[in-house]
C-alpha cells in the first residue's frame, strides 16, 4: 500500500510516500524546516504544505515528538507547550483533508526497524533509541511494542535528564568532541541497561548518519547495532502505523 509517512522533528519535518509492504520510499524525502515557534497551527500548516508538494491524497501517518494518547499530544519537550492536550490527529486531518494517524516519533521509528531493519524477527527485549534534538526510546518485548515511553527524560545519577545530558543537540550546543559526547551517551546507555536489561539495543535517529564518528566509542553489555533504516525509520514507521490505523 502506498502511504505518506511524516516525521516531525525539532528542526525539520520530513515526509515521503512509502510502499508499506517493503518499506521502500517511492518519492524523494522532502524536508521542510520545523517552524518557530512550533505551535499547532504552524506545524499543521507545514504538514499541509508537505502533503500538497507531494501531490498526495490518502491515509497519512505522522510520527510526533510527544506522548500521543489516542491522537492527543500529552507532552511537549521539543515543541511548543501549546501542543499539550491538543488533538493532533484531528488537527492534521482537518488541514490536509485526509485521514491521519498520529503516534510518538520514536514509536514510529521502532515499528519500521522491527519490520524492515535489525529488529525483524528478534525475540526477547529490544530497545531502540532515536538520537537527535532529543532522545526517543521505544521498547519491544517479543515483537510487541510498549508505546509512549519517555526514557529520554529519565534522570541520570548527575541529576540531569538523559536528553539534556546526551542528545545530539547537547553535543552541538556544548561543542563536544564525538568521543566526549559518546562518553556521555555511554552513561545513558548504562542506565537503560540497568533498568531494562535488553537483549538488543539499536541506535538510530539523525545521529546515525555519523556512525564513523561515534559508534566505535560506545560500550554496552547487550549487542549494540546502528539502525539499518537510519533517519528514514520515522517516515516508514509512520506510514506503517497509518496502514494499521494504530492508536496507542
Amino acid at each position: 500500500m502506498k502511504i505518506l509517512g511524516v516525521d516531525v522533528g525539532g528542526s525539520g519535518i520530513k515526509g515521503a510516500i512509502v510502499e508499506t509492504t517493503t518499506g521502500d520510499l517511492l518519492t524523494e524525502r522532502l524536508r521542510l524546516v520545523t517552524p518557530s515557534p512550533s505551535t499547532p497551527d504552524s506545524v499543521a500548516k507545514t504538514i499541509s504544505e508537505l502533503t500538497k508538494s507531494l501531490k498526495y491524497s490518502g491515509p497519512i501517518g505522522v510520527g510526533f515528538p510527544s506522548v500521543v494518547h489516542h491522537g492527543v499530544a500529552m507532552t511537549a519537550a521539543n515543541i511548543h507547550r501549546s501542543w499539550i492536550q491538543t488533538n493532533a490527529r484531528d488537527l492534521f486531518s482537518q488541514v490536509t483533508g485526509q485521514p491521519v494517524t498520529v503516534l510518538n516519533d520514536a514509536d514510529a521509528a521502532g515499528l519500521a526497524e522491527m519490520s524492515f531493519g535489525h529488529g525483524a524477527g528478534q525475540k526477547g527485549t529490544v530497545l531502540i533509541l532515536t538520537v537527535g534534538t532529543g532522545i526517543g526510546a521505544v521498547l519491544f518485548v517479543n515483537g510487541q511494542i510498549v508505546p509512549n515511553l519517555e526514557l529520554g527524560h529519565i534522570f541520570l545519577k548527575n541529576g540531569v535528564t538523559g536528553e539534556k545530558y546526551a542528545s545530539d543537540a547537547t553535543r552541538k550546543n556544548k561543542d563536544l568532541s564525538w568521543a566526549a559526547w559518546a562518553s556521555r551517551f555511554n552513561v545513558y546507555l548504562a542506565q537503560m541497561e540497568a533498568l531494562l536489561w535488553p537483549d538488543l539495543i539499536i541506535v538510530g535517529g539523525g545521529i546515525s548518519k555519523k556512525e564513523d564518528k561515534f559508534f566505535k566509542h560506545l560500550h554496552t553489555r547487550a549487542p549494540l547495532l546502528l539502525a539499518k533504516l537510519q533517519n528514514q525509520a520515522g517516515i516508514i514507521g509512520a506510514a506503517l502505523a497509518a496502514e494499521k490505523k494504530l492508536s496507542f
